[in-house]
């Protein structure tokens, strides 16, 4: 009897850490370090608990009237004919219409203030940096201070981040959880997303939509640092004996999984600009294998 007891403990054990292993969630999202981080947490809160205020009471019920009703009571009342309760009703349908009324009213107000292409009101100059997705590596450009990186973003702590973001090549999205939203990038088109990193620290930015065989390691490292920080690392980036032009773009936007980050002397300023207006084409994105059949670029790939 015992060991049939402690096999079905460690089923229930195994079930939970099998349902917790393959949600996937690290649980960032509720760890936020920035504005807009903060104010997504607190929406996801309270969807959340707003949402158990039916979800609780039905599952509570569920074990009270399997306990209550069980064949075992005889003292449980049975009533066959029974169809109708006006008091019921009453209540299965009042309390979702608030919980929906209200979850509306908050998605509505916070669609509005959680606009990605919304400033973040502040005393400070936003920073302007441009991001281009490509096959399967991020890039940044910093046009003010005249470098750029490879899978590194670096940016001072408190000053609002204005993203202006591209692709270089088939459509994904780019995203640090802990920082807040997340936003598609596509070629021949520009996204904004406003963003504040608001604790000194590494955060971890991703690819959140696939995007070919290199898509798992199209990742890249968010350094939120001192604003003095900040200066000396512009200053000495600005002095990379790499430079970022168009010919080297070009280089760099060949598919390749980049496993250490680059720092670059951004030669040509105007550079984001040729690639969101296709002055420099797109890359082909993906490739089917040699042995595979290969259908016509024009008819299988607009841009």
């Amino acid at each position: 009897m015992r060991l049939k007891k402690y096999n079905k403990s460690i089923g229930m054990l195994s079930l939970i850490a099998g349902t917790v292993l393959l949600s996937g969630c690290d649980m960032v999202l509720m760890n936020p370090k920035g504005a807009i981080g903060v104010e997504q947490r607190t929406l996801i809160i309270t969807a959340i608990a707003l949402m158990l205020i039916v979800v609780v009471p039905v599952i509570f019920m569920a074990f009270a009237f399997a306990w209550k009703y069980r064949a075992s009571n005889k003292d449980a009342k049975y009533s066959p004919n029974w169809a109708h309760s006006n008091k019921i009703e009453a209540v299965v349908w009042t309390i979702p219409i608030i919980i929906i009324a209200i979850l509306g009213t908050i998605t509505w107000k916070t669609t509005h203030e959680l606009d990605p292409f919304k400033p973040i009101v502040t005393d400070k100059k936003p920073m302007t940096i441009e991001v281009v997705s490509l096959d399967w590596k991020w890039l940044f450009l910093y046009p003010d201070q005249r470098i750029a990186t490879v899978n590194s973003l670096t940016v001072p702590i408190g000053a609002p981040l204005r993203f202006e973001l591209t692709s270089g090549s088939v459509m994904t999205a780019f995203f640090i959880p802990q920082l807040g939203g997340m936003i598609y990038t596509m070629n021949g088109m520009v996204t904004q997303l406003n963003l504040r990193g608001d604790h000194v620290g590494t955060y971890k930015g991703l690819a959140s939509q696939f995007s070919g065989d290199g898509f798992p390691d199209m990742m890249f490292d968010t350094n939120v640092v001192s604003q003095v920080d900040f200066s000396n690392w512009a200053a000495n980036a600005a002095k990379s004996d790499q430079v970022l032009d168009e010919a080297s773009y070009e280089q760099l936007a060949a598919q390749s999984v980049e496993t250490t980050p680059k720092t670059y002397r951004l030669a040509d300023p105007e550079l984001f600009g040729k690639i969101a207006s296709q002055h420099i084409p797109p890359a082909p994105g993906p490739q089917l294998s040699e042995n595979k059949s290969r259908p016509e670029r024009g008819a299988s790939h607009a841009h």
